[in-house]
């Protein structure tokens, strides 16, 4: 059963087939909440694209999977509503021209215009900001991100901040909407090994806290459930709970077909391209991110 907070994840020969091929078939999975999962495997593996169908942003093709009790492809719109996006590139990416401040301000303001309630929305406008505020803290105190230590403090644009500085402030932004699944691309890219290691305390941090992660990677830590989406059948280490997890992934391609709709939509997916970015890029032309 799921935890208050975090969303279990369970799949089952999960699969997602696009106009040229597959782009992951085969995967099992079963991590309880609060887990730390790692998608582990080369670039243009179809790890992106298991990241964001277990989230319901883009349709499976064959075998089941849940996200806390909710059934893919079937009740996507209810797993995007549990779940948010921390850096994708393609779909969720910074805007370099933004300051600190600016991402923050937009994302707590989308969040009380689409998540909250009509009372909440009647409240004086001072209590509305102090709630904003306090979300907005939580948030970044839960990412290791202290804006007093940037350059230009809040007022820092994200051109201007680290590799490292920049997923804290994704992970932060995903975290203002308190939700149960938080997924990460390309968690690993571009870091020093110490960075690396901060990247992983980080997120286990959050799963720790209760919200379950979904991080994809070209080498998993030590502890995570991994799911490889290559060639090479993988057996995934035990979590932190001591539970045996496997995943395995049989075939791999180039592409995908990409459907943000819920399952009683037409499913229409726009041509992919033969990458991991791409694949994203072709889902964020949809404009269900």
């Amino acid at each position: 059963m799921d935890s208050p907070h975090g969303a279990a994840v369970t799949a089952e020969d999960f699969g997602l087939k696009g106009p040229r091929g597959w782009a992951f078939r085969g995967v099992r999975l079963d991590a309880p909440p609060g887990a730390l999962v790692a998608i582990e495997g080369p670039s243009g593996s179809g790890r992106t694209c298991l990241l964001l169908a277990l989230t319901g942003r883009m349709r499976s093709s064959e075998g089941r999977a849940e996200v806390g009790g909710l059934r893919l492809p079937r009740q996507m719109a209810a797993a995007r509503r549990i779940s948010a996006l921390g850096p994708v590139p393609g779909v969720s990416e910074l805007d370099p021209a933004f300051t600190v401040a600016e991402h923050l301000r937009e994302r707590a303001l989308l969040q009380r215009r689409f998540d909250g309630s009509l009372r909440a929305l009647l409240r004086p406008r001072a209590e509305r900001a102090a709630t904003a505020r306090s979300r907005i803290d939580a948030a970044l105190d839960a990412a290791g991100l202290d804006p007093a230590t940037l350059p230009k403090a809040e007022r820092t644009s994200v051109r201007d901040l680290e590799r490292l500085e920049a997923l804290r402030l994704s992970v932060a932004l995903a975290l203002i909407g308190q939700p149960r699944l938080l997924a990460v691309d390309d968690t690993d890219l571009k870091l020093s090994d110490a960075e690396r290691a901060k990247a992983w305390k980080l997120l286990r941090s959050v799963a720790d806290s209760g919200t379950t992660v979904l991080a994809v990677c070209s080498q998993a830590p030590e502890g995570a459930i991994t799911v490889r989406t290559d060639n090479a059948a993988a057996t995934a280490t035990k979590s932190a709970t001591n539970v045996p997890k496997t995943a395995d992934v049989t075939e791999t391609a180039d592409a995908t077909e990409t459907d943000a709709t819920d399952a009683s939509e037409p499913a229409q997916a726009p041509e992919a391209t033969t990458t991991e970015k791409g694949t994203a890029d072709a889902f964020a032309e949809t404009g269900r991110a």
